[in-house]
């Protein structure tokens, strides 16, 4: 990504990520789907629960190897073929004993986290299972992303795409002959997602081993290095609590969904699910921006940055221009899909109420995911996660003061009031910032 023009090099890369993270997104949707259609809503319901606690695990996940990711694209960028082998090596392990933690933790602490959550009480056992079964699944999650965050970060986000897609096919062919065909419930459901994890991290494996020979750490290099380690965590830990600070604030907000009654309950995890779709592409480019910064860096570039950055926020805008109206057009078929029997008109009936609102919403976090890509290039992830942390804050704040009379219709408001504050601090920043470089560019 250090030469050539900006904007190809962004959507190259981008396309792919938004496709893989899409079908990384259909695993919980095709499980939603299913579970809501053939197992009823109290299923729906509780994978809607489950929903923001695997995310804060996911996203912990993704958020160290996002990190990580950062300092495999400047050692790229700087032909540094050494350090970038021994970063893969001090991130697998890293990643391994981590997840493993999460993982026996997780099943362990079930329980009083559902009560912590007060989940309704008819719901609260086979919530319960189908968690406990994801979190087995956390050392796949951390495996797979550990390995495709070294992909992107030399430009390869093509080859964890086609890993995604044929997990997710996998997903949703099981689903559909296990639950939608023979019955089963959501024990299965919960079964077949940890199974595709599982296929995914193997494949990304496979691949590093055999055809990408740079990545992969040499005999007497898998170990853990002292000053990369430091690095990684420096990098890692502060992505790692911006990407956590989404989900934390979404349990805080599941909290308050959960008072408000079954129905609701089950609206807001369908109408999350189309938001993850929203976000996925924003967050691509954001990523593509990330590891352009990050590689232009590398190869001492600040000029190529900064037109990187603009022809980013060019795509983030021309793409919310497309969700926003599809979103828009297409919310009461969009609910449709997740629910039928009793109580489907209100359900469907609250959550495009909430999707209606949040097509023009779209356009914030287009933005803030433009400047968060851009930071995190620079390695300003201070930057990101105050960010972060102020537009979650704010989110939880008046989801607080608004979600009892206004509904999930309220969450939409609070989402956009955390967005317009996060803005509110990133953009002046933007701006003092790049001054800043610019004069001592100059004096260099």
């Amino acid at each position: 990504m250090a030469t050539g023009p900006a904007v190809g090099h962004l959507w190259r890369y981008a396309l792919p990520l938004m496709l893989g993270n899409w079908f990384q997104l259909a695993y919980n949707a095709v499980d939603s789907i299913i579970a809501g259609r053939f197992i009823g809503k109290d299923a729906l319901a509780a994978e809607g629960v489950a929903a923001p606690v695997m995310n804060l695990v996911i996203l912990g996940i993704t958020g160290v190897c996002l990190g990580a990711g950062v300092l495999m694209s400047e050692f790229y960028g700087a032909h540094r073929q050494e350090s970038l082998r021994q970063e893969v090596a001090t991130l697998l392990m890293l990643g391994l004993g981590f997840s493993v933690v999460v993982c026996l933790a997780g099943v362990a602490f079930t329980p009083p986290l559902l009560r912590l959550l007060s989940v309704p009480q008819n719901i609260i056992e086979i919530t319960g299972i189908y968690l406990r079964i994801t979190f087995l699944g956390a050392p796949f999650t951390c495996f797979y992303n550990a390995l495709a965050a070294a992909l992107k970060s030399v430009g390869d986000a093509k080859t964890p795409l086609k890993f995604l897609m044929l997990s997710a096919t996998l997903n949703a062919v099981l689903d559909l002959i296990f639950i939608g065909g023979l019955g089963f419930g959501i024990v299965c459901s919960a079964t077949t997602t940890v199974v595709a994890e599982g296929v995914s991290a193997l494949l990304a494996g496979w691949y590093v081993w055999r055809k990408v020979p740079g990545l992969c750490p040499q005999k007497g290099e898998w170990r853990l290095y002292p000053p990369l380690l430091k690095s990684t965590l420096q990098y890692g830990a502060a992505t790692a609590l911006q990407q956590a600070c989404q989900p934390i604030g979404k349990l805080l907000i599941q909290g308050q969904v959960n008072a408000l009654g079954v129905e609701a309950i089950a609206a807001f995890n369908a109408v999350t699910r189309v938001d993850d779709f929203a976000f996925t592409p924003e967050q691509s480019i954001a990523q593509g921006i990330t590891t352009f910064t990050a590689q232009n860096r590398g190869a001492g570039k600040p000029g190529r940055i900064r037109a990187g950055f603009r022809a980013g926020l060019l795509l983030e805008c021309g793409y919310w221009a497309i969700i926003g109206g599809l979103t828009a057009a297409f919310k009461t078929p969009l609910m449709a899909l997740f629910v039928t029997g009793a109580g489907a008109e209100q359900i469907v009936a609250l959550g495009s109420s909430y999707l209606g609102a949040m097509a023009l919403f779209y356009l914030l976090p287009a933005f803030t995911n433009g400047f968060q890509g851009y930071f995190r290039g620079c390695g300003k992830m201070g930057v990101t996660l105050l960010g972060t942390g102020i537009q979650t804050g704010l989110r939880v704040l008046f989801t607080t003061l608004l979600a009892p009379t206004l509904g999930i219709y309220g969450i939409a408001l609070a989402c956009a009031a955390g967005w317009s504050v996060m803005l509110l601090y990133e953009v002046p920043y933007y701006f003092y910032y790049t001054r800043k470089n610019k004069s001592e560019e100059k004096l260099s």
